[in-house]
């Protein structure tokens, strides 16, 4: 049931939930409520253990990875099809900036979800001090309370990167509270406090680790990673004296110690040597207790064999580079369990994830099925050429620069007999860039076409190629496809079976901490610890270290931000690395995002496909975007509430 008073941020899941069942890769997992009733919520430890995962639960509502329908897709990564007319598109962004919150999840507001989760953390919090469960001990409860903080925390971070000052909500709110007493906006600096403060009291108590079978719940190391990504966003210039509209401010409800001012009006260094602190800690401590560390290139093959999956084809490369290339795709696709140890904080999104961050995203007309019709994806999530120019070469620099492939050159056939689809600006690249993107001409993928390899065509229209007459809205708008996602063993069967497996999101990763911290030395002109950061991961990679000598060509900010996008591309950053570092209006405004020339016409030569051509799709950019509107039935019902600027 929910508990419903004057505002969404006061709605509360109030429900017990039976204790939640763990999934197939060991990640918290919740089942539906037996019961509603309160007086059941905690009769024994397994009852309050299922209410503390239901809290949990939301966590999966609410990221960006491998988005298809959240705003965080509306990026300059990938576009969907053109005829869905909503997705990663302005028309998505339109829904959001209505200031109504729909029923359609695809545009469910965050607000509304995120304050529903809060509710429920809250709920639990208040009935756990007034209540001694069966069987619970004092270390027990003290865990929990840690957990609750935690949950506190990353709530309102999501809030926080999404609305910019919001309310701190930190009790449980009761349906007798009146209007005037449900807070209002608090400045931005004041809700990172908040949720550092809370951050940091759940790192006292939680342990550096957990066991298998309690995957995806909260630990210190979760708490110390996620406390510096909030500080990195704070020391932001966004966030750190240039916000667009410096003067917006509160009508009447005051912060203490910031009056009704909102946002901050002066540059800080401060603010980057406390977020740089934090990320050395946050390194320090996933390198430590919290036993963190890249996958190995020895992992990787012991699993590929295990699965039998042979080294994927592709022309101009050795078995070792080959290799490379596979332990970045299980980087993304193997669980704890078979010694992957890059996830510092991840969760089973819902029992269909897999379908959101795979066999969406997978190209059409994979193969024919036994009972008739096609089986494939339907080519969400299609990169753009900006995406494409951006991961590095084999030299591990940006084609542009990089005279091995020259940029006349680009759209030229390189030349690989049998292969002669594939052009020359994707020759001769890194392994991210094979294991993560696919284009024509490319193996998508070892056994995914009933246990043989898929080559790409997409200029014929009986392969993957456009066909609106047989497949309507679902082709590629770019001629570029993600497969970051794709299980390296995954056949789709003549049958229509699909051996895809759930696979945690990886909210937090071990490249982020040092991708964090390298940001955090970079801004602070600590040139040599910057470089040591960022090499940690371009090693991981397989691309060349950086040195000085590199900075001559390219700025260490702009080498540092060019390795988050590759690194962490299609993870739902780089919505809010645009905004924080105030280059949306530059990078997300219309007319830029392009891709080859996939969709005019059936069957096109060799030619016509491969031009560079605009995305027809209609976006855009305002700077009201840099933050989502609260949805007016919030702003009518709390006094104490202003609008996000622009709406």
């Amino acid at each position: 049931m929910k508990i419903n008073i004057h505002n969404t941020i006061y709605r509360s899941l109030a429900i017990a939930l039976t204790a939640g069942a763990l999934s197939a890769c060991d990640y918290l997992d919740v089942v539906p409520p037996e019961t509603a009733d309160m007086e059941d919520t905690m009769k024994d430890k397994q009852d309050a253990l299922g209410f503390l995962y239901s809290a949990y639960s939301l966590v999966g509502q609410n990221h960006g990875v491998g988005s298809l329908g959240a705003h965080e897709s509306s990026t300059d990564e990938f576009v969907n099809p053109l005829l869905w007319g909503r997705l990663g598109q302005v028309t998505s962004w339109n829904q959001l900036s209505s200031t109504t919150n729909s029923n359609n999840g695809l545009f469910q507001l965050p607000w509304v979800v995120t304050y529903d989760a809060l509710g429920q953390v809250h709920l639990f919090e208040k009935i756990l001090s007034e209540t001694y469960p069966k069987e619970v001990t004092a270390n027990d409860r003290a865990r929990w309370n840690a957990e609750v903080k935690f949950l506190n925390a990353y709530y309102h971070f999501r809030l926080l990167e999404n609305y910019g000052p919001i309310p701190i909500i930190d009790h449980y709110y009761s349906t007798a509270t009146t209007k005037e007493d449900i807070p209002g906006r608090s400045h931005f600096d004041y809700c990172v406090d908040r949720i550092v403060d809370w951050l940091d009291e759940a790192a006292f108590v939680l342990p550096a680790t957990v066991e298998t079978s309690e995957l995806g719940r909260a630990t210190s190391t979760a708490c110390k990673a996620l406390k510096g990504r909030v500080l990195l966003y704070a020391a932001s210039p966004l966030w750190n004296g240039s916000f667009p509209n410096p003067n917006w401010r509160n009508a009447n409800y005051e912060t203490p110690g910031y009056g009704t001012e909102l946002v901050s009006t002066s540059y800080s260094r401060d603010k980057w040597e406390r977020a740089r602190t934090a990320c050395e800690e946050a390194l320090a401590a996933a390198l430590g207790a919290g036993n963190r560390s890249f996958y190995t290139l020895e992992a990787s093959e012991m699993q590929r064999m295990s699965e039998n999956v042979p080294l994927p084809d592709i022309p101009g490369t050795d078995d070792e580079f080959k290799k490379k290339v596979m332990k970045m795709r299980y980087a993304m696709n193997a669980v704890e369990t078979e010694g992957n140890r890059e996830i510092v904080w991840g969760v089973i999104s819902n029992p269909d994830s897999y379908i959101f961050w795979q066999a969406d995203a997978y190209p059409h007309n994979i193969l024919s099925l036994n009972g008739g019709g096609n089986g494939g994806g339907i080519c969400a999530m299609a990169p753009l050429l900006y995406a494409v120019e951006h991961f590095y070469t084999r030299n591990g620099i940006l084609p542009k620069d990089d005279s091995e492939i020259p940029n006349s050159e680009w759209f030229q056939s390189a030349g690989y007999y049998g292969r002669e689809d594939i052009i020359k600006l994707n020759d001769k690249r890194e392994p991210r860039f094979y294991a993560w993107l696919s284009f024509d001409g490319d193996e998508y993928s070892s056994l995914i076409r009933n246990g043989q390899p898929l080559i790409i065509d997409t200029k014929s229209s009986t392969a993957q190629g456009y066909n609106p007459e047989m497949f309507n809205r679902d082709n590629n708008a770019t001629g570029y496809y993600l497969k970051k996602w794709c299980q390296p063993n995954v056949s789709w069967n003549n049958d229509g079976s699909l051996n895809a497996r759930q696979v945690p999101a990886p909210l937090i990763r071990l490249s982020e901490l040092y991708l964090n911290l390298a940001e955090c030395e970079a801004e602070l002109e600590h040139t040599d610890a910057a470089l040591d950061a960022l090499n940690e991961v371009r090693r991981h990679a397989g691309i060349k270290e950086l040195t000085s000598g590199d900075l001559l060509g390219m700025t260490l900010r702009d080498w540092v931000r060019n390795e988050r996008f590759v690194e962490l591309f299609a993870e739902g950053h780089r919505y809010y690395d645009t905004r924080r570092w105030m280059i949306a209006p530059n990078v997300l405004r219309s007319g830029v995002r392009e891709g080859l020339n996939a969709i005019a016409k059936k069957d096109p030569t060799f030619e016509e496909f491969n031009q560079r051509v605009k995305v027809d799709q209609p976006f855009q950019w305002d700077d009201r975007m840099y933050l989502l509107p609260i949805p007016s039935s919030e702003i009518y019902n709390n006094p104490q509430l202003v609008q996000s600027p622009g709406y």
